[in-house]
């Protein structure tokens, strides 16, 4: 394997980490928001945030992946 396979491994697994982890945190707070907003709706715009601040993992991870690509 040349060495701009592994970059490519690389850059893959790095948006395959972060999109997993990602997922797996926005299912954990979309579960937890639904529970808290049934309770007081109130709670509806800090549900929203909490619920969109994961997607921040993924970008880094792209940001990673464009890196280890040599894009960036």
């Amino acid at each position: 394997m040349a060495v701009g396979e592994f970059a490519a491994i690389g850059a893959a697994l790095a948006i395959a980490v972060s999109a997993l982890a990602t997922a797996w945190a926005q299912s954990k707070i979309g579960t937890a928001g639904v529970g808290a907003l049934a309770e007081d709706d109130s709670l509806f715009g800090s549900v929203l945030v909490l619920t969109a601040l994961p997607e921040t993992i993924i970008i880094f991870g792209l940001v990673v992946s464009l890196v280890i690509a040599g894009f960036i």
